[in-house]
This record gives structure tokens, sequence and C-alpha cells, in this order.
């Protein structure tokens, strides 16, 4: 069986899988939950396909292993794999559509569709798989980004999970937050600078198949184009919550990037 064709099965399996676990316990964040998790899957299929004998496909790996690994624990920290973790925007949508569009929705977006993405954004490792060459100074230009990438990622949450904490504390003390929502440290330059350095990492990931090809024009691009646009559709949602309940969040909006780091223009 070819690397391509194991993974297609495992895209198979995890798609069944979490829409008939969404199905039976009404709970919809289950793509999320295995999100950090299957494509480090992918990666090591075709890297093991390679006899984990390519340096290229073995750095892909490893990068990969170092993103699903910081995005678990964020995630875990947050209570997402906890019982009732679910995502408050899924409750959100679920008031704003019919119970049978949102099962419609359920299936083809939530399970399949996300299912489908995570498998598109590693098959630049199809492509080096498919051209094999030796590691180059391109690649460890691309190797340095992403880890520049992950590292901005890692402060972005650490500075809301900070953030947070103190709000939390400061509900918990009866005291009003003098700020309910993060414009500080790297909020400063981006609302969303956490989701910025994710898509990037895997624009990143799609440049080792460049090198590997030798040519930009690779139709692998579909998969950080999507993550892009399905990032891009995602934080106009959660934005809209956000304006809801907080009105001075229109100001923010206004004054800062939402999402490419860029100066404010208070």
């Amino acid at each position: 069986m070819s690397a391509l064709v194991l993974c297609l099965w495992i895209f198979a399996g995890v798609t069944a899988a979490t829409w008939l676990a969404s199905v039976a316990t009404r709970e919809y964040s289950w793509v999320d939950r295995i999100w950090s998790l299957v494509p480090i899957a992918y990666l090591a299929i075709f890297a093991g396909a390679a006899g984990f004998a390519d340096a290229r496909l073995d750095v892909m790996l490893v990068l990969g292993v170092l993103w699903g690994a910081r995005l678990t624990f964020n995630f875990a920290r947050k209570g997402g794999y906890a019982p009732g973790g679910e995502d408050y925007r899924w409750a959100v949508l679920r008031g704003r559509m019919a119970p049978w569009q949102f099962q419609v929705f359920n299936f083809l977006f939530i399970s399949f569709y996300q299912n489908l993405l995570l498998l598109l954004i590693t098959l630049p490792a199809w492509t080096a798989l498919n051209h094999r060459s030796s590691y180059g100074i391109w690649d460890a230009v691309v190797t340095v980004a992403f880890v520049a990438f992950l590292v901005g990622e890692t402060v972005a949450d650490q500075q809301q999970w900070n953030f947070q904490q103190w709000k939390r504390a400061r509900i918990a003390e009866g005291r009003e937050p003098e700020r309910r929502f993060l414009t500080a440290g790297l909020f400063r330059y981006s609302r969303h600078p956490n989701f910025f350095f994710e898509q990037a990492q895997w624009w990143a990931m799609f440049f080792f198949g460049v090198a590997a090809a030798g040519s930009v024009l690779q139709w692998t691009v579909i998969g950080p184009v999507l993550l892009t646009l399905l990032f891009i559709g995602s934080t106009r949602f959660t934005e809209s919550i956000s304006l809801g309940r907080y009105p001075e969040y229109a100001g923010y909006q206004r004054e800062t990037s939402m999402l490419i780091p860029w100066f404010s223009r208070r």
C-alpha cells in the first residue's frame, strides 16, 4: 500500500469516527481533539515510506511533532479534552440554525471538510517523497522560519493564557476587569497573532515541497490556501461574538490588524 493510499484510509476512518462520536455525544469538538495529532501521523507515514532516511522528510516530521506537542498542551490546559470541552462557537451556531441544518453542517464541514484539510496541509511531504533530494539552504531557511513561527504562536498563546487567568481572578474577587480582552503584547500588533503564526507554519511546510520539487508551482498549495480561508471565516465569526459581548471591541478592530502583525493605527 502506498503512503498516500494509507493516509487516505486514515482520513476516511478518522472522519467517520469523529462524526459518529459527535452524533453519539452531541458534542461537536471531536475534530478539535484530534487536530494536533492526525497531521503528525500523516507526516510520519510519508517519512516512514522513505525509511526515515530522507533528511527533509525527517525534519518535516520533527517540526510537525513540535507543532503538535505545543498545540496539544495549549488545548489540554484550556480543558479541550475534558467532557463538556466543546468549542463555545458551535453552541452559538446551533442557536442560529435549524437542527437538521446543523447536522448537515456537522457532517460536511466539521467532520469531512476539516479532516480533509488536515490531510491536505501535510501533502507537501508527499511531494518531498516523490522528489527526494539533498536537504539544502532553502530547506534550512524554511526550517528557521517554521521555528520562528512556532515560537511566535507559543508566546501569543501564553500571553492570552496569562490574561485570561488574570481576568478570571479579578472576576472571582468580585472586581470588574479593567480590560475585557487582550490588547497588549503581540495582540497590540494583531488581533489574532496566534492564528497568524498557526497558518504561517503550514505555509512554511508547503515550501518544503517547493524546495524538493524545485518549483513554486505545486498543487499542494491548496492546503495552506484553504487553511487560510478557514481561519479568515472562523476569525470573523469569533469576532462577531466578541463584538456582541464587548461593544468597545469595535475600536480595537479599527486600530489593529486582524491577522498579519502590523503597527497599530492609534
